[in-house]
């Protein structure tokens, strides 16, 4: 990780929205000029007519749909469902276009980069979702160790690729993040489906109003020349 290029890291700030959010704030731009806060799906369809705009409806939207299909899939895994095949496969499809996302800024070694890093931690989280279902404590472990050690090195990758980002901060949103998604997972397994979805309803939340929105502000901040 540490031998990526500067180029890979402006990738990951500009789409890596799933392990990041909170504390932070979109507060960092001073270019957010909503009078109002709408939802975040109202949000990601309504016309926009600057580029931070743009840039912010697009990662809400990538990243809400993320975890969604996430949720979907994980459920449908844990229940041996015919529908994990088709969940899964449109979870990668969103894989694909947050990878387009940042190779229609960065270049396609970037978005390639992304799409790489990005992809583990699905892994990671199919690797927990198998383990719990069969009641593996140990595989458990160490898929929640893998996780750990994504929440590192991207907390890593990410500052150093933006100053706006300090790394101990952004490892504190990351595992919000995962705590979250993980919460989903295991309500569901212990057959809390309310709860389950209320996990994911929260972690849509926090992946609209605090990461997509953090990750927004930041790029533009770091390239005002782009946006």
């Amino acid at each position: 990780m540490e031998n990526k290029s500067r180029l890979g890291m402006a990738a990951v700030t500009l789409a890596v929205g799933l392990l990041v959010g909170g504390g932070i704030g979109y507060a960092m731009n001073s270019n957010d000029n909503d009078d109002g806060q709408e939802n975040s799906a109202q949000s990601s369809i309504k016309a926009t007519d600057t580029k931070p705009a743009d840039l912010r409806a697009v990662l809400n939207n990538l990243e809400a749909e993320h975890v969604d299909l996430a949720s979907a899939a994980t459920r449908a895994g844990f229940d041996g469902s015919p529908m994990f095949t088709a969940a899964a496969a449109s979870l990668g499809t969103n894989t694909d276009n947050l990878s387009a996302a940042v190779a229609s800024v960065y270049g396609e070694e970037a978005g390639a980069q992304f799409k790489e890093i990005w992809a583990s931690h699905i892994g990671f989280f199919v690797d927990y979702t198998v383990a719990a279902k069969a009641g593996n404590t140990a595989g458990m472990a160490k898929a929640v160790e893998n996780l750990n050690g994504y929440v590192e090195a991207i907390s890593a990758f990410l500052s150093g690729a933006n100053p706006n980002l300090p790394k101990e901060a952004v490892a504190a949103l990351i595992t919000e993040h995962v705590g979250l998604l993980k919460e989903t997972v295991d309500k569901h397994g212990a057959g809390d489906y309310a709860g389950s979805y209320d996990a994911q309803m929260r972690t849509r939340t926090q992946v609209t109003t605090k990461v997509a929105d953090t990750l927004a502000g930041a790029i533009v901040k770091q390239y005002p020349e782009k946006f």
